[in-house]
């Protein structure tokens, strides 16, 4: 063979064992290194990735006290399971539903469970929060407003709208974007005979609840008092203090007729 001939055949084999390790390396790094983008269909950018994948199911994070649990509801749904039941009519989307409610919390022990690793996870992975806290804080199972002792209740409304910002606070620190729907206060002796009182208390407890919420994006303050002002027996349990059926009823379809799937809605079949 002509040294020439050689010399020309060396180099190509040089070329194609340099070519080859590219494309290895460019293997390895497309198929083991790569992030999301890597795995996208001819034509799509990482942008319409993001869209497709936020397509997917819907998660809701509820939070508070025996109001999220549904005490009283003798049917076990409460003002949630009214809620997802009007839900679904509005979306094809699949909703998870997860409820870290407690019974008997007050203000300053969500602030406690906001603390938790694992409810912040789930704080994260929220496209909608809904909250009820602030009975107990206020109602004390009916003994604060026996007295109705007007020092006690300013000390009590003061220490519960400190411990409600810290709450809206932290959940923003935790999930920026999801909508946080705060349930707010009803007065469950309407039909007492300081009922006037009792509901002046009530407002304004509602009125600094709602002045803590504007503070905050994405926070609102969903009103009930209006719903069981008038026959409030018609809608309470046996224990005149948490709703029945028919009150929790009430909450989850207002509290349904807030929530918005971006535009998306799930239309009639014609």
């Amino acid at each position: 063979m002509k040294p020439t001939a050689a010399k020309f055949i060396g180099i190509l084999s040089v070329l194609a064992t340099a070519l080859w390790i590219f494309g290895l390396g460019w293997t390895i790094q497309h198929y083991f290194f790569s992030g999301p983008a890597a795995n996208l269909s001819p034509g799509q950018s990482e942008k319409e990735e993001v869209s497709a994948s936020s397509d997917g199911e819907y998660q809701i994070v509820a939070l508070g006290d025996s109001l999220t649990r549904g005490t009283g509801d003798q049917s076990g749904k409460g003002y949630i399971g009214y809620m997802m039941d009007e839900l679904g009519e509005k979306t094809d989307r699949e909703i998870n539903l997860s409820n870290l409610a407690v019974k008997g919390q007050v203000s300053k022990d969500v602030i406690g469970q906001l603390q938790k690793p694992e409810i912040k996870r789930q704080l994260r992975s929220a496209d909608t929060i809904v909250m009820t806290i602030g009975g107990n804080d206020l109602f004390q199972g009916g003994q604060a407003l026996e007295n109705l002792n007007a020092s006690a209740n300013e000390a009590a409304r003061e220490a519960y709208v400190k411990n409600l910002d810290a709450i809206f606070s932290e959940i923003r620190e935790i999930n920026k974007d999801a909508v946080l729907y705060y349930v707010g206060l009803y007065n469950p002796f309407n039909d007492l005979e300081d009922a006037k009182t009792t509901s002046a208390v009530v407002r304004q407890w509602n009125f600094e609840s709602a002045e803590t919420a504007a503070k905050y994006p994405n926070v609102i303050m969903v009103p009930t008092f209006d719903l069981f002002e008038q026959n409030v027996n018609d809608y309470l349990y046996s224990d005149k203090f948490h709703p029945n059926s028919e009150g929790y009823k009430l909450i989850g379809e207002r509290l349904s007729s807030l929530i918005v799937f971006s535009g998306e809605e799930k239309q009639d079949e014609q």
